[in-house]
C-alpha cells in the first residue's frame, strides 16, 4: 500500500514520543528456510498453493497448473478437448495504498455499465490484493467492495508506535486493525466462491514478497480455498496482510513452513517490494504466441491493468532535511518501478497476441490527501474512478508518449 510510506513515517516520527517511555523487546521470529531448500517449503502441503514466477524451475509447475485450468474450463463450459475456448478476459490490480479507491470505483462503474465481464485470471498486489477476491467472485460482491474502500478510516488500517520502535520494532504501525478489516470481507462465503471459480478454470493470484528469499511468490487463491483445508482461510487471510504490508510501515507477516517435515518460519511483505503489479510470467504465453506464427487461432484475451496510481508523479520543491529527501526519493523509485512494471506487461501481452487495456489516476483528478486514509479522499476517488467506469471507461492501449 504504497502511497502511504512517507505520511505514515513522518506521523511515526512527530507523535511517538510517548514510546519512548515504554518498556520494549526485540520481536522474535522462529528459524528460517535454509536458502538451498526455499523452494521445498510448504504451507498446507498442496502441490500448486503458490509458486515462484522467476524461478525457472517453478515454470512447468505453472504451466501445468493454466493447462488444468483450461481443462476445468471445458468442462463448465461442456466443451470437448478440441472445441475453442470462449474470447477471455485477465486483469491485473496494483498497488498504490489509499489509492486502490480507484480500482475499486472503476470495477463498480464498470458494473453499472454493463459491459463488465467475467475474469479468467484476477491477480492482486498490495492494496490490489484487498480488492482481487471481491472483484473475482463477481459483481454482486461490490457493495462489499464499495464498503471496502469508503467506509474504512485510519483506524481501520493501523495502530501507530512510538518513536522507539523505528530503531528496536518492526514497524512504525500495527498491522491489527488491518487484518481484522481483512477477516470482516475474506470470510468462509466468500471463500466458498472463489472456490467454486477456481472449480470453472479461474484463477485469484495474490502476490508477496519472501523478503528472506528476496523473491515473489505468488499464491494461488483458488486452489488454496478449493482444498478444504481446515487452515485455508487463516492463510488466506495472511497472505492479503502480507502483500500489503509495506516494509517499516507495518509488520512483516510469518508464516510458518515446513520443509521435509522440519518447521520454519518464512517473513513476507508487500508483494510491490518486487513488483507494483503482475499478470502472468511471460513464458506461459510463449506457446499461445507459437500457435498464432502457426496461422492457427487461440481464443481472443484482453489484458486489464488498473493502476491504483499516477502513471507519472507531479513532483514539487522538497525540503533540504533527511524526512523529506527520503520520502521522495522512495516515492520516486516507487513511481518509476510502477510505470516499468506497466511497460513490461503491455510489451508481453502484445508479443502473445493478447490485446492490452490500461486505466491509472490522470490529471483530472486534482483532490490532495491530507491525512492518511482520510475517508473524503477515499470516497471522492472511489467516485471518479466509478464515474468513469460507468459512463464507458476510456481504456489506454499504450502508456502516454
Amino acid at each position: 500500500m504504497k502511497r502511504s510510506v512517507p505520511s505514515l513515517a513522518r506521523r511515526g516520527a512527530l507523535l511517538g514520543g510517548a514510546g519512548l517511555l515504554a518498556g520494549c523487546a526485540l520481536p522474535e521470529r522462529a528459524d528460517p528456510v535454509p536458502m538451498e531448500r526455499v523452494r521445498n517449503a510448504q504451507v498446507l502441503g498442496l502441490p500448486n498453493e503458490r509458486f515462484c514466477v522467476t524461478d525457472p524451475v517453478d515454470l512447468p509447475r505453472i504451466v501445468e497448473e493454466f493447462n488444468q485450468a483450461g481443462r476445468r474450463q471445458r468442462a463448465a463450459f461442456g466443451l470437448g478437448p478440441r472445441d475453442r475456448l470462449p474470447d477471455g478476459h485477465i486483469i491485473a490490480f496494483s498497488g498504490g495504498g489509499e489509492n486502490g479507491a480507484f480500482g475499486a470505483g472503476l470495477a463498480c462503474g464498470w458494473t453499472e455499465a454493463g459491459t463488465r465481464p467475467a475474469f479468467n485470471l484476477v491477480t492482486g498486489i498490495s492494496t490490489g490484493a484487498l480488492t482481487a477476491p471481491l472483484v473475482f467472485a463477481g459483481p454482486h460482491r461490490d457493495a462489499q467492495l464499495r464498503a471496502a474502500y469508503t467506509e474504512i478510516t485510519a483506524a481501520d488500517v493501523l495502530a501507530e508506535r512510538g518513536l522507539l520502535a523505528a530503531l528496536v520494532d518492526d514497524a512504525l504501525s500495527d498491522s491489527a486493525p488491518l487484518a481484522r478489516t481483512i477477516a470482516r470481507f475474506l470470510d468462509e462465503p466468500l471463500m466458498a466462491e472463489i472456490a467454486q471459480g477456481y472449480a470453472r478454470g479461474r484463477q485469484l493470484v495474490i502476490a508477496t514478497t519472501n523478503l528472506d528469499a528476496q523473491r515473489p511468490v505468488a499464491w494461488n487463491l483458488g486452489a488454496i480455498a478449493a482444498s478444504g483445508h481446515p487452515r485455508a482461510l487463516e492463510l488466506s487471510r495472511q497472505v492479503l496482510l502480507a502483500s500489503a504490508a509495506v516494509p517499516g510501515v507495518f509488520p512483516p507477516v510469518m508464516i510458518d513452513v515446513t520443509v521435509d517435515g522440519v518447521p520454519y518460519q518464512e517473513m513476507h511483505v508487500d508483494g510491490g517490494t518486487y513488483a507494483q503489479a503482475y499478470l502472468y510470467p511471460p513464458a506461459l504465453g510463449d506457446s499461445r504466441a507459437e500457435r498464432i506464427r502457426q496461422g492457427l487461432t487461440p481464443p481472443a484475451v484482453t489484458a486489464y491493468v488498473v493502476r491504483n496510481s499516477r502513471l507519472m508523479p507531479s513532483g514539487g520543491p522538497v525540503r533540504r532535511r533527511v524526512l523529506p529527501i527520503a520520502s521522495r526519493a522512495i516515492a520516486t523509485l516507487v513511481s518509476a518501478a510502477g510505470a516499468n512494471d506497466v511497460f513490461r506487461i503491455r510489451s508481453t501481452a502484445l508479443r502473445h497476441g493478447i490485446a492490452f487495456r490500461l486505466a491509472y489516476i490522470e490529471d483530472d483528478f486534482t483532490i490532495q490527501e491530507t491525512e492518511p486514509f482520510e475517508q473524503n479522499f477515499l470516497r471522492t476517488l472511489f467516485a471518479y474512478g466509478h464515474d468513469k467506469a460507468r459512463n464507458g471507461y476510456p481504456w489506454k492501449d499504450a502508456l502516454p508518449g
